[in-house]
């Protein structure tokens, strides 16, 4: 080595970021080991690289009598301290050292720049950051950062989005993981994360900190709802984050290709923030039971199909943003409910006061006497035949009533009159009507026989 490498060594640190120091103390270890690997190579040795003229150095150690380390010893430190130094510096070591040194300082350029890498990026995920699409690799996305490639899963790609090589593309640091290659770093663009810094990039009260994004659903590609809050008095939090004419929110919107997204106002009361969760549509009521951790949400029947959304992902969205199990039912499916539970609860009191009724014991009357008039009580003589009047009985409870044997047998259905099959014809008599005179409304004419004289009726002849 000469002074030519320190120079080099130097550009390095400066170009790589690498210590000075530390290159020197790698290349002094590696050329410890070449050392041991010659010939005449003795048990305990040093090599020292000087750091102006950068000329090697071999020295063996000499220790005081009784304190000389065993071999085991020579992997681990090993205290030089009261060791002598006698320099031994072969002649052939340059041609070793010069190869050795190639092989080691890549060797540590390489774990230099991958170390770097690694600290670079390890604190910084979440963050935003932007890169050029390089290459496409089955369904990953590899997308140079600069220092490093990242690379762009399917899982955590926008379901529609097209990417070019050469297309300049912002995305979210989702992991950072050491490889036998190097750092492997893992970028989304479907991360609620991501939607977040963007809303930390383009609107400064967020990023001062004066509103709050207190939570985030995303369906990435489609819809989104983010809701904030105001941590200054006096502050609207989604008039600032939609912006005059909304300005901030489209330059959002602009950067997911179009994704929807609902800026809705928190509330510590879960209900309203329900309510608020699950706009545009128009709420009637919430119901909250804490134990299952469902809510049953009440809004008008027109307000149904919005309140749930294309495919429910209005209503998937806002348990997601609320943390809450969500029923949605409309107001006439409630009046419907209330209406059965009103009927069933009436059928089950008209039950229970029957069966009341059927348990209490019943006062038996004895039966009038044929031909007896009304018996009177007289005072302070009990009568039996005269009982008190007796509470009117339930319909669905009646009392026994004696019958006679003639109202029991029930009677004998009449027998069919047999009719009779004319099979003549009448003949129509002097006295009954023709059916042409029935027609006509005539009425029959009768005919009468005159006797004729012998004499007429010879004349006749």
């Amino acid at each position: 080595m000469n002074k030519e490498t320190i120079e080099a060594l130097r550009q390095i640190e400066k170009e790589k970021s690498i210590p000075f120091d530390l290159l020197i103390e790698a290349l002094e270890d590696a050329l410890q080991s070449a050392y041991q690997k010659t010939a005449h190579a003795v048990p305990f040795s040093e090599v020292k690289i000087d750091r102006d003229s950068g000329a090697i150095h071999v020295f063996e150690l000499i220790f005081p009598p009784g304190q000389e380390p065993t071999v085991e010893d020579e992997e681990t430190e090993i205290d030089t301290s009261m060791a002598e130094r006698k320099e031994i510096t072969p002649e052939d070591f340059g041609r070793i050292a010069a190869q050795t040194a190639k092989q080691v300082i890549l060797q540590r350029l390489h774990e230099a720049e991958h170390s770097a890498i690694f600290e670079e990026y390890a604190g910084r995920e979440g963050d935003i950051v932007t890169g050029l699409v390089q290459r496409t690799e089955q369904r990953q996305i590899l997308i140079d950062l600069g220092r490093t490639e990242a690379i762009l899963p399917g899982t955590e790609q926008t379901p529609g989005e097209r990417y070019r090589i050469g297309q300049r593309l912002k995305v979210s640091i989702l992991e950072v993981v050491k490889g036998s290659k190097g750092p492997r770093v893992v970028v989304s663009r479907s991360h609620p994360n991501f939607l977040r810094r963007l809303f930390e990039t383009e609107i400064p009260e967020i990023f001062n900190g004066n509103v709050a994004l207190e939570s985030v659903a995303r369906e990435a590609g489609f819809r989104s709802k983010v809701a904030v809050s105001a941590k200054q008095e006096g502050i609207d939090p989604v008039g600032c984050c939609v912006g005059l004419r909304g300005i901030r929110i489209q330059n959002v919107v602009n950067e997911l290709n179009g994704e929807k997204i609902d800026v809705v106002l928190y509330s510590p009361d879960p209900a309203q923030f329900i309510a608020h969760a699950l706009s545009p549509a128009q709420i009637v009521s919430v119901h909250l039971n804490k134990t299952d951790g469902v809510a049953t949400v009440v809004v008008p029947d027109r307000q149904l199909s919005l309140a749930i959304g294309r495919e429910g992902q209005n209503v998937r969205l806002a348990a997601k943003l609320t943390g809450w199990k969500i029923d949605i039912k409309s107001v006439s499916a409630v009046e419907a409910e209330k209406a059965k539970e009103a009927e069933a609860l009436a059928e089950a009191g008209l039950a229970e006061e029957a069966i009341e009724e059927a348990a209490e014991p019943e006062e038996v009357r004895e039966p009038a006497l044929a031909g007896a008039g009304k018996a009177e009580a007289l005072p302070g003589i009990e009568s039996p035949l005269v009982a008190a009047p007796a509470a009117p009985a339930s319909p669905s409870v009646r009392k026994p009533t004696l019958r006679f044997a003639e109202d029991i047998l029930s009677p004998a259905p009449p027998k069919p009159q047999a009719k009779t099959r004319k099979t003549g014809k009448k003949k129509a008599g002097p006295d009954r009507e023709t059916t042409e005179d029935k027609a006509k409304g005539r009425r029959p004419r009768r005919e009468v026989e005159i006797p004729l004289d012998d004499e007429d009726e010879a004349g006749v002849l």
